[in-house]
């Protein structure tokens, strides 16, 4: 098998593991995976009067991020096919660009997750990606933008470092923003930032 096949393979096997993380594996009862799951039924005290979300409550109802290409056959391209080239960058534009939910643009939310560093200095971290699922932007390509929250700190925080799962809290706003770890579709600037802990109430 030729390195550019070899390479597309993988590059498509990784963002379809994405969407059954994101998609598939959530609970039949709607609840999304990893820390979100257990704070559904934890319901730890928010750090402000915010209203608590989900995953699922980020990304707009039925839409499907495989919709196009659930008919597509890997196993009948050939080495160098510039049809999987084309699918490939065809889904991940579909996942920069994943719809959004404009009716949460300006609520004061409260959503936990893992954190994906941006800006981390001696002073602490100061902005970062805040993904559902462990290893996402990072050992996984990036889940679609809607499902990644950019945030910015008016203060750095310490003790804080890559994948750690953490309560953000802070006003989103509906802005899409491009870095090397991934697109995200929201934005939370000045967020408060604390360490999730399974035992929270």
């Amino acid at each position: 098998m030729s390195p550019l096949r070899q390479r597309v393979i993988a590059g498509v096997a990784g963002l379809i593991l994405s969407v059954v993380i994101v998609v598939l594996m959530r609970p039949r009862d709607g609840r999304p995976i990893g820390p979100t799951q257990e704070a559904a039924h934890q319901t730890a005290a928010p750090l402000t009067s915010s209203r608590t979300v989900t995953w699922d409550e980020l990304v707009p109802p039925g839409w499907d991020p495989m919709k196009e290409f659930k008919s597509t056959d890997l196993s009948r391209m050939g080495d160098a096919d510039p049809r999987a080239s084309e699918m490939l960058r065809k889904l991940r534009t579909m996942w920069d660009e994943a719809p959004i939910r404009s009716d949460l643009d300006g609520q004061r939310i409260r959503l936990p997750g893992y954190v994906v560093p941006i800006e981390i200095s001696k002073t602490g971290l100061s902005e970062f990606l805040l993904v559902p699922y462990f290893g996402a932007c990072i050992h996984t390509p990036p889940p679609p933008s809607n499902q990644i929250v950019h945030v910015l700190l008016d203060k750095p925080v310490q003790g804080i470092s890559s994948m750690d799962t953490v309560w953000i809290d802070g006003v989103v706003t509906v802005k899409r923003a491009t870095s090397l770890m991934g697109t995200s579709a929201y934005r939370m600037e000045v967020a408060l930032v604390a360490p999730y802990s399974p035992g929270q109430r």
